[in-house]
């Protein structure tokens, strides 16, 4: 059986149609630029009148042409330093350091806080102390959800807890190491119920490492003890809770 190559007709091989591919390119362009020339042709103009509701789009100048004026632009023309000081006033104050001799340091006698006789203001949302918090009923607010011991990054906290019989979890054991505690105030961020807190006592020092050593009796006794300091600081606090 032959596979002879077939010849078309009138004796032309099919090398004799075949077009060189820069034939191809360039028949390609052409179409292509008929196609955008013809489509530009039948498209309709769009500013034509009466094709939107209202006047014409007002078409902005060009740059550099000159168009716009301070008339056009309000606020253009003032000049935000024309009522200020002067390049010279500026320098006379730099130079001859002028806001030290009116500082107030020159015009009042220093006040010196006598402490521990005499102790400024803190702020509601002073970390000190921890203590933990318990409901008017006398039950303890923590649900041993141990979020605070897992937010620690000192990891300050210990945790243990087990479930009662009305199915409810409440800690056995909660220990605050206060040598590693940084007062990151985040243990208090992280608690859903507001048991752990920090008050505002700064004045815990103690002569030995394991006074520093807090268990669940002690922070307990400082949450009693402080009750209500903690709230009033807590509800002022509520807004930016």
């Amino acid at each position: 059986m032959s596979f002879a190559r077939p010849r078309l007709a009138l004796g032309l091989s099919p090398r004799a149609f075949t077009v060189s591919p820069h034939a191809q390119l360039r028949a390609s362009a052409l179409a292509f630029r008929q196609l955008s020339t013809t489509r530009r042709a039948l498209a309709e103009p769009v500013e034509q009148r009466g094709r939107f509701e209202g006047p014409t789009a007002i078409k902005s100048p060009s740059l550099g042409s000159g168009g716009l004026t301070a008339a056009d632009e309000p606020g253009k023309d003032v000049n935000p330093y024309k009522d200020g000081p002067s390049a010279i006033d500026k320098a006379v104050h730099m130079f001859f350091f002028t806001e030290i001799l009116r500082g107030k340091m020159f015009r009042s006698e220093p006040y010196t806080i006598m402490y521990p006789y005499e102790k400024g203001p803190l702020s509601p949302r002073f970390r000190g102390e921890h203590a933990l918090r318990r409901y008017p009923s006398g039950e303890e607010r923590c649900i041993a959800c141990k979020l605070c011991e897992a937010i620690c990054p000192a990891q300050a906290i210990t945790i243990e807890s087990e479930a009662r019989q009305d199915g409810s979890r409440r800690t056995t054991k909660y220990d605050i190491d206060m040598t590693k505690c940084i007062y990151c105030g985040f243990c208090q961020e992280a608690c859903p119920v507001d048991a752990i807190v920090e008050t505002q006592n700064q004045e815990f020092s103690t002569e030995t490492r394991e006074e520093l050593l807090y268990n669940k009796e002690k922070l307990l006794a400082n949450g009693d003890r402080a009750e209500a300091e903690i709230a009033a600081n807590l509800h002022s606090d509520h807004v930016y809770r």
